[in-house]
Order: C-alpha cells, then sequence, then structure tokens
C-alpha cells in the first residue's frame, strides 16, 4: 500500500484548543459534539469553523458530553475525526483510467447503518468497483465498525464523502458515466443494458432512493422478488446489483 493511503485511527478530539487547531490543519472532522446553550466566543468560532467544512453538528447536554468523553476535559466540545482518510471523486476516476477500465462506482445515498456501509464497502472491493461515494451529511461515515464490517476491504476501496449527490451525479455524467438506482417500480435489472461507464445507486435502509437522487438517474433497475416480503436489505441488493453489472460487463 501506498506511503499515501496509509489509514489513522478513529480518534476523539477533546477541548477548545484542540478541536480547533484540528479544523484548521485539515484534519476531517465527521462529527462535531457541542454543549447546548454555550455561546461563548472560542465555541461559537469552533462551530463556524464547522459549518465552514460542512461538519456534521450536534448540540447534545452536559450528561451526554461526559458519557462521549475520554478524559473528562471536554470544554463543551468533542470531535469525531474520522477513522480513515478519504479520497476525492476525481482520485476514483484516475483509479479507472489507470486501469483502462469504464469507470464503476458506487453512491449511497443517505445510508446510516456502518454495518451496511462496511457490507457495500466489501461487496464493492469484490466487484471490481473503482470506489464508494457517500454524502457528508445524514449518513454514516468511515467508523471503526464499519472497517470491521468491510473485513479489510476498506484498506483498498476508496470512499469519497461530497456535499451534493445529485451535483456529482450531474458533474460524472458529463465524464460519460450513466447512472442506475435500485427501486422496486423500476425495469427488471435483467432487462437493463448496466455495461459502459456506470454509476450504481443505492437507497436508504427505510426509505430507498431519495426522490430527488432517483429523478437525476438514468435508469431504475427493479431486483425480482418471488417470497413474501417485498425488499431487501440495503448490502443485499446492492450485491445483486452489482453481480448483475459484473455479469454483464463480462459478456
Amino acid at each position: 500500500m501506498d506511503e499515501n493511503q496509509i489509514r489513522v485511527e478513529e480518534t476523539k478530539i477533546e477541548g477548545r484548543n484542540a478541536v480547533l487547531e484540528a479544523f484548521r490543519s485539515g484534519k476531517t472532522i465527521d462529527k462535531l459534539f457541542v454543549l447546548d446553550g454555550c455561546q461563548d466566543g472560542p465555541v461559537r468560532t469552533i462551530v463556524r469553523e464547522a459549518k465552514k467544512h460542512d461538519t456534521i453538528l450536534h448540540f447534545v447536554t452536559k450528561e451526554r458530553l461526559d458519557q462521549l468523553s475520554e478524559t473528562g476535559k471536554h470544554q463543551g466540545v468533542i470531535a469525531q475525526a474520522s477513522a480513515y482518510h478519504y479520497a476525492t471523486v476525481e482520485e476514483l476516476l484516475a483509479i479507472a483510467r489507470e486501469k483502462g477500465e469504464p469507470p464503476f462506482f458506487i453512491l449511497l445515498d443517505n445510508i446510516e447503518d456502518p454495518h451496511n456501509l462496511g457490507a457495500i464497502i466489501r461487496t464493492a472491493n469484490l466487484a471490481g468497483a473503482h470506489g464508494v461515494i457517500i454524502p457528508k451529511r445524514r449518513a454514516v461515515g468511515l467508523t471503526a465498525t464499519v472497517a470491521k464490517a468491510s473485513a479489510g476491504a476498506i484498506n483498498y476501496t476508496p470512499v469519497a464523502k461530497v456535499t451534493n449527490m445529485t451535483n456529482t451525479i450531474e458533474d460524472l455524467k458529463k465524464e460519460g458515466m450513466w447512472f442506475v438506482c435500485a427501486d422496486m417500480g423500476g425495469t427488471r435489472m435483467y432487462d437493463l443494458n448496466l455495461t459502459g461507464a456506470l454509476g450504481l445507486v443505492i437507497g436508504n435502509e427505510g426509505e430507498g432512493v431519495s426522490k430527488l437522487v432517483r429523478e437525476h438517474c438514468d435508469m431504475i433497475a427493479s431486483i425480482p422478488m418471488c417470497g413474501d416480503i417485498d425488499s431487501l436489505n440495503a448490502s443485499v441488493a446492492c450485491g445483486v446489483l452489482a453481480y448483475e453489472i459484473v455479469r454483464q460487463r463480462k459478456e
């Protein structure tokens, strides 16, 4: 593994000066927990930095901060740093170019369960996807639980985090990519052309792909169901569709 790809451990950063310096140094902060009602200057500065970096903000009670704290000296702020480094979408495209293959990305629309995200990263690796794309907000990041659920795949399959999923889809369309999302009301996956440069979009565990993201996709794929219930776990649905893409790319 290249030195630049060496991963770092998940950390909690506590204390006002430490958290502020973490933001200013460019460290990836997934979440910031702030004492609810605290409005003094240093905390306002930290909150401004968090908003500037599009970090998820949680205003919580002192009791909750005390539970999260590992040092007992949080001073009203605790930052949760990413367990792993994120790639960029441009780096994902570069990987596909280096391999001489049409890009194949898996895009996740607000997946919140870390076990699902880890399992999807594992599937992405085994199916030959060049990377996974997740949103910055309302979704789980690269935590230690995700790493464990990926069975090591997180060390080989890059994950990019983007501010706006629909804008990312439109930008990638300019690179020649097409997008297919999973939805019960779509065309049977066997009847779609899933070859070429493709992005597979998998939706939230409860609500599926959001209306806005679905409207930006070129195709909607359904998985044939033969049982008494009508839906699959998000990571299982991803695996089924990813391997239909693999099958078609191999033919």
